[in-house]
């Protein structure tokens, strides 16, 4: 059956702190290592009030040194904000510490407006330093040979893989132009999907780390006991969603009953269009959706998050999401 992963934004909920949703992730990873998921990635965003992984290298210690056997990366790392040597270092270190479970997913976008992204690099170079610096990036995690004036310690010689993710048809030429799996932001902006997949299969070249195409879609699943339930769990990442929409961040809110009527037509829209491959319901609501997305899309893997208010509704939610995927009917094809 098509593995699944985690991806975990770390949430600061409303009456919470930031510590306390790093302490969250952790038991989180830990529920995902015992249900059997596969990886278990974190995202950088900076200058967010309701997300705790912005120095997502240090969140990943906390997280792979309280498990041992779950797949731990980044996903992603967002390089215009960084020196690819900074960055081979930070998953070369985390490698060292952690053999054969550290991955690294790289993105385009800065993660945050553009003020933030001038605080944290001060000179921003363009669209275009992303290919080079990728490459540039992967090149530390090559044996270090003889006279090589500059190398990554932690990093050379260790068995980093890379991902290359994106939300448009961008980050699909790149990863197939490389030979990288390749990971689409379908739960927050799905528009782009098919193309990206398409062009994604279609272009691909066979490389050292992957000799096929690997496509991993993101997809927010939101799972109670009833499909009532889980709508209800859904308007806190809805509400989190339009704030963020409106330019005002903030911690993730509480759930409420009637999200309804809380919103007008616009917003409506807004949420329909970007939440389209949002999941939400009881256990047979999530099963079906599960095939349905899977079939659609010919995806290789998922990565499902949930952006839940409670803790303990989102570890519940993931358990419910586990016992669905177990219960999947496997597709007769898979399209490519």
């Amino acid at each position: 059956m098509i593995p699944l992963s985690i991806l975990d934004l770390s949430p600061i909920p409303e009456g919470s702190d930031a510590g306390q949703a790093l302490r969250n992730s952790l038991s989180l990873a830990r529920h995902a290592e015992a249900l059997g998921f596969t990886r278990y990635w974190m995202a950088e965003h900076h200058n967010m009030p309701g997300i705790a992984s912005a120095a997502t290298s240090v969140a990943l210690a906390h997280v792979a040194g309280g498990t041992s056997t779950i797949r731990v990366g980044a996903g992603g790392i967002m390089l215009p904000n960084h020196a690819p040597l900074l960055i081979a270092e930070q998953f070369g270190t985390l490698a060292a510490l952690h053999p054969g479970r550290i991955e690294l997913a790289l993105g385009r976008a800065p993660g945050s407006d553009q003020i933030t992204a001038r605080a944290m690099r001060r000179t921003l170079g363009g669209g275009d330093d992303f290919p080079r610096d990728v490459v540039e990036l992967m090149g530390y995690f090559q044996p270090v040979q003889p006279g090589q004036a500059v190398q990554a310690v932690p990093g050379g010689g260790l068995d980093v893989p890379v991902w290359i993710l994106g939300s448009s048809t961008y980050g699909a030429q790149l990863a197939a132009m490389l030979g990288l799996p390749y990971g689409f932001a379908s739960h927050f902006a799905p528009q782009q999907m098919m193309e990206a997949i398409t062009i994604y299969r279609e272009r691909f070249r066979p490389s050292e780390q992957s000799a096929t195409p690997h496509v991993m879609l993101g997809i927010t699943i939101c799972a109670a006991d009833t499909d009532e339930e889980a709508r209800r769990l859904f308007s806190s990442h809805q509400q989190s969603f339009l704030n963020l929409r409106r330019g005002q961040p903030g911690k993730l809110p509480a759930p409420v009953d009637d999200m309804d009527s809380r919103i007008d037509p616009y917003a409506r829209a807004m949420l329909d269009s970007s939440l389209s491959c949002a999941i939400v319901g009881g256990p047979e609501t999530v099963r079906k959706g599960l095939e349905a997305f899977v079939a659609r899309t010919g995806a290789d893997e998922l990565m499902v998050t949930a952006q839940i208010w409670d803790h303990s509704a989102r570890l519940r939610s993931y358990e419910i999401l586990a016992r669905a995927h177990g219960g999947m009917t496997p597709p007769v094809a898979t399209p490519r």
